[in-house]
C-alpha cells in the first residue's frame, strides 16, 4: 500500500462497523489518518499515589488498596442494580460503586481479598468517601489467578501511576478510553505519514519528522513528548492553510480585470470638492491603497476593516466613484434592507445632485443610484433592472437581490460587500461572476479583526486598516448596570433617557427578543414592571434564573417604558419582523428627530447612523456578544454630544458573563475587544465549521495564541508558492493540500 492511500483506509477496516460507524456520524473521523489527527485535549496524570487516610474531596485520586468486600445490591424495586465494594489500605477505607451493566466485569475481577489500583474522582455519599465507575487496573491475587508476583505488581504500579492519560474529545457512545484503544490499533500506521513539510523547512526549524510527531502526541513518554509534537503538529496546521490561501492570491493575480483609474474633472473630483470636511490621514493612506489596486489589470482583493464609525462608507463611496468616472459600474451588497435601504439614503445624500443623473435638476455629469432589495415592487424592481443592463446606473446598493440570476450589469467594475460575516459562502462568488471580467472586489467589516485572524479567515485579501475616527466625533461612555443587585441603577438610567431626551437628543433601546405571538408559544418574556426588572430573587439564584428568563423583548419593553418610567415621550418599535417600507419610515422618522426613544432589536446594529442620538441602554446585555456590544454601541456618540452606553445585566459580578460586560465598558478600542471575544469564545476552527460544512481543519492552532507561529508560516508559505505556485517539487505538501483543504473548503475560503 503506498504512503498516500496507507492513511485514507477507512476506519471500519481496522476498527470494525459499530465503532467506525459512531466515529464517523458523531465526530466526523472516517480514515485512519483522521484517527491519528485526532488529538488528545490534554493529558491526565495519575501522579503520586494517595493513601486511603489522605483521600482530598472532588480530586482526581490514584489509589493501591485491597477489597474487603464486594456486593451487589439491587434498588428501584429490583429493576437497577449496583456493584458496592469496599477497599482497604490499612489507613483508612473508600467505597467503589458501578452501576448498570458495567458491574459484572469488576465483579468479577476484583473478589475480595484480591488487589488493585484504582484512579477516579473523590465524591461523598452517604457521609462515605466514594469513587463511582473508576478505571482500575487488577493487581491480584484474584479468585482465579493464584498468587501474583511482587515485582511484577510494583511495576505494574508504577507504570499505571505515572503514566500521562491522553484525554480525547469524546461523544455519547464513545468514551476517551475506547479513542485511546482505537488510536492504539491505528498508530503503527503513523510511520506511513507522509511529510507535508519541505525537508529544508523541517530541518532548518528543528521539527520532528511527522509520524514521530504522532507518536509523541498520542502516547507522550514525558511532557517534553508533548511539546515537541505540539509545536510541529500546530506549524503543519498552519503552513498548510497558509500555502492554501497564498495560492488562492497567486491565482487572482493571473486573472485579468480592467483596470479602472481616476479621471480628472470626474465624478470623484466633483464630489470632494463638496465635502465639508477633510478626510483623516487614515482615510487618505487606505484610498491610496485601494486607488493603486483598482488602476491594475488584475481583480483587486481587498479587506477594509476599521474602527465602528471610523468612516469606510466614505472610502467606499469615492473607490465606487472612481470606478464609474472610468466608465464602469459599482454594486455595494449590504446584509440588510434596513442596512441597503440606509446607504442608499446616505449616499444619495452625501453625493447630493451627482447621483440624480437623467433627472431634472441632476448635475452635468450624475450618475444613478438605484436601490434594488427583494421586498421591492414589480415596477420598481424593473425599472431598476433596466437602469443596470442600460448601464443608465452607475451604482447599485441593494440585499442579495442584486446576486440573482435574472441581474444583468452593463459593466460591472465593482463589488463592495459590507459587513462580510453575514454573507453566506456563495453569495460574493456569485456577484462577482456577473462581471465580463472578474471585478475589483472591497470587503467591509466594522467588527476589527485580530491580525492573525484575518491573516486567516480573510488570508486571500490584502487588509487596509482604519484605526482613527474622523474629528467631531465625541467619546462614548459605557457602563454596565447591575439591575438585581441594584435595582436603583436601572432608575437612574431610565433618568438619563429622559435627560438626555430633555437636551434635544435621541436614545436607543436594545433587546435581544421581538416578543409577539411567535415567542409566546415559548414562553413569554420575564416582565419587569416600569421598565425595571424584579430585583426580589435570591442572590444565589441569580444567575441561574436570568439565565432561564426569556430574554427581554422589544414590544413588551416599549409598552413597560411608555405606560412607566418613559411616559410622555415619543417611543416606537423597530424589528426585523416588520414591513420593509414601515422599517423605512420608523428609521426616517427616527432620523429626522420626530420619534425620542427607538425600542429595537440588533437591526440596528450596523450602519445606522443618526448623530442626534446619544444614549444607547441595552436590555439583557449578556445575551449579547462582546463584538455584536461593541458595534452596537457605536450607534451613538456619532455627532459633536457625548454618547452613553448602559449594559442592563441581571448576572451576578462574579459571573464570565459580568466580567466579559465589564470588558466592553471599560474600553472602546475594538481590536482589543475582538481578541477578549475570541479568547472567551476559543474557535477552535476560524474557518467556521457552520459556514462551510467542513469538518474543522484547525485542531491544535490556536488562532490568537499561536500569532506568531501563523506569521511564521505566512512568511515561509509564500516563499514556497512563489518559487512552485503547482507544488510539482511538494507532492506531500500537494496531497496535505487535498487532505486539509478538500476543494470544498479551499473555494469556501475564497469565499471568506
Amino acid at each position: 500500500m503506498d504512503r498516500v492511500s496507507a492513511l485514507d483506509e477507512p476506519l471500519k477496516k481496522s476498527l470494525g462497523p459499530a465503532t467506525a460507524k459512531v466515529m464517523a456520524e458523531h465526530l466526523g473521523l472516517h480514515t485512519v489518518g483522521d484517527l491519528l489527527h485526532h488529538y488528545p485535549r490534554r493529558y491526565e496524570e495519575r501522579g503520586q499515589l494517595t493513601t486511603l487516610a489522605e483521600l482530598p474531596l472532588d480530586e482526581d485520586v490514584t489509589v493501591v488498596a485491597q477489597v474487603a468486600d464486594s456486593r451487589i445490591l439491587t434498588f428501584n424495586h429490583g429493576r437497577g442494580q449496583r456493584l458496592e465494594i469496599t477497599l482497604t489500605d490499612g489507613s483508612g477505607r473508600l467505597q467503589l460503586v458501578f452501576f448498570g451493566r458495567g458491574l459484572h466485569k469488576p465483579h468479577k475481577e476484583l473478589p475480595p481479598g484480591s488487589r488493585g489500583m484504582f484512579a477516579g474522582k473523590v465524591s461523598v455519599f452517604n457521609r462515605k468517601l466514594q469513587l463511582a465507575h473508576p478505571t482500575y487496573v487488577p493487581l491480584g491475587p484474584t479468585a482465579d489467578s493464584g498468587a501474583v508476583d511482587e515485582d511484577d505488581a510494583a511495576s505494574a504500579v508504577n507504570a499505571f501511576a505515572g503514566k500521562l492519560i491522553p484525554i480525547y474529545p469524546a461523544c455519547k457512545g464513545l468514551e476517551s478510553w475506547k479513542i485511546t484503544k482505537a488510536v492504539d490499533a491505528v498508530l503503527p500506521r503513523a510511520v506511513e505519514a507522509a511529510d507535508p513539510l519541505p525537508p529544508a523547512l523541517r530541518e532548518g526549524r528543528g521539527f520532528v519528522p511527522l509520524p514521530e510527531a504522532l507518536l509523541k502526541v498520542h502516547r507522550p513518554e514525558t511532557k517534553a513528548d508533548i511539546e515537541d509534537a505540539r509545536a510541529r503538529l500546530k506549524w503543519d496546521e498552519a503552513f498548510v492553510l497558509q500555502v492554501a490561501l497564498a495560492r488562492r492570491r497567486y491565482a487572482d493575480t493571473q486573472l485579468p480585470a480592467v483596470a479602472r483609474e481616476p479621471v480628472a474633472g470626474g465624478l470623484l473630483d466633483t464630489f470632494d470638492a463638496g465635502l465639508p470636511f477633510t478626510l483623516t490621514e487614515g482615510q487618505r493612506k487606505v484610498t491610496a491603497e485601494i486607488f493603486a489596486d483598482l488602476a491594475t489589470e488584475h481583480p483587486m482583493h481587498r479587506l477594509l476593516q476599521g474602527e465602528v464609525g471610523s468612516g469606510k462608507t466614505l472610502v467606499a463611496l469615492r473607490a465606487m466613484l472612481t470606478v464609474v468616472d472610468a466608465g464602469g459600474q459599482a454594486a455595494l451588497l449590504a446584509p440588510t434592507e434596513v442596512l441597503a435601504q440606509q446607504h442608499h439614503r446616505s449616499i444619495t445624500e452625501m453625493m447630493g445632485e451627482l447621483a440624480q443623473g437623467g433627472m431634472l435638476g441632476g448635475a452635468e455629469n450624475a450618475t444613478k443610484v438605484v436601490l434594488l432589495t427583494g421586498s421591492m415592487g414589480t415596477a420598481g424592481r424593473r425599472q431598476a433592472l433596466l437602469d443596470l443592463v442600460t448601464g443608465e446606473a452607475g451604482m447599485v446598493i441593494g440585499t442579495h437581490a442584486l446576486i440573482e440570476d435574472k441581474v444583468r450589469f452593463h459593466d460591472l467594475g465593482l463589488v463592495v460587500v459590507d459587513e462580510q460575516h453575514r454573507f453566506g459562502v456563495e453569495q460574493r462568488d456569485a456577484l462577482r461572476s456577473k462581471g465580463k471580467q472578474p471585478p475589483h472586489l472591497l470587503v467591509m467589516t466594522a467588527t476589527p479583526i485580530p491580525r492573525t485572524v484575518a491573516m486567516t479567515v480573510f488570508g486571500d485579501l490584502e487588509t487596509s486598516v482604519l484605526d482613527q475616527l474622523p474629528a467631531g466625533r465625541s467619546p462614548i461612555a459605557s457602563h454596565v448596570v447591575p439591575a438585581q443587585d441594584k435595582p436603583h441603577f436601572l432608575a437612574r438610567a431610565w433618568e438619563r433617557v429622559r435627560e438626555e431626551v430633555g437636551k434635544g437628543h435621541q436614545a436607543y433601546v436594545v433587546c435581544p427578543r421581538i416578543g409577539d405571538d411567535e415567542d409566546e408559544k415559548n414562553g413569554k418574556g420575564g416582565k419587569n414592571g416600569k421598565g425595571g426588572k424584579k430585583a426580589s430573587a435570591a442572590k444565589g439564584k441569580a444567575a441561574e434564573d436570568a439565565e432561564k428568563r426569556p430574554p427581554l423583548a422589544v414590544l413588551e419593553v416599549a409598552e413597560q417604558l411608555v405606560a412607566g418610567v418613559l411616559a410622555g415621550l415619543r417611543v416606537e418599535v423597530l424589528h426585523g419582523r416588520m414591513q420593509p417600507d414601515d422599517k423605512d419610515a420608523v428609521m426616517r422618522r427616527f432620523a429626522a428627530g420626530e420619534v425620542d426613544v427607538l425600542v429595537a432589536t440588533t437591526v440596528i446594529e450596523v450602519g445606522v447612523n443618526v448623530p442626534n442620538a446619544t444614549a444607547m441602554v441595552i436590555m439583557d446585555a449578556d445575551r449579547f456578544g462582546v463584538s455584536q456590544l461593541h458595534q452596537l454601541r457605536g450607534r451613538v456618540g456619532r455627532g459633536a454630544a457625548p454618547g452613553l452606553c448602559l449594559l442592563v445585566t441581571d448576572m451576578p459580578e462574579a459571573s464570565p458573563a459580568r466580567a466579559r460586560l465589564g470588558a466592553v465598558a471599560a474600553t472602546l478600542d475594538g481590536f482589543e475587544l475582538s481578541r477578549i471575544d475570541l479568547e472567551q469564545r476559543r474557535e477552535g476552527d476560524v474557518l467556521g465549521q457552520a459556514q462551510s460544512g467542513v469538518r474543522s481543519s484547525l485542531r491544535m492552532l490556536a488562532v490568537i495564541e499561536d500569532e506568531e507561529i501563523i506569521a511564521a508560516a505566512r512568511e515561509e508559505a509564500v516563499a514556497v508558492v512563489a518559487a512552485d505556485p503547482e507544488l510539482a517539487s511538494s507532492p506531500e505538501l500537494r496531497t496535505a493540500l487535498d487532505a486539509l483543504l478538500d476543494t470544498e473548503r479551499e473555494q469556501f475560503l475564497d469565499k471568506g
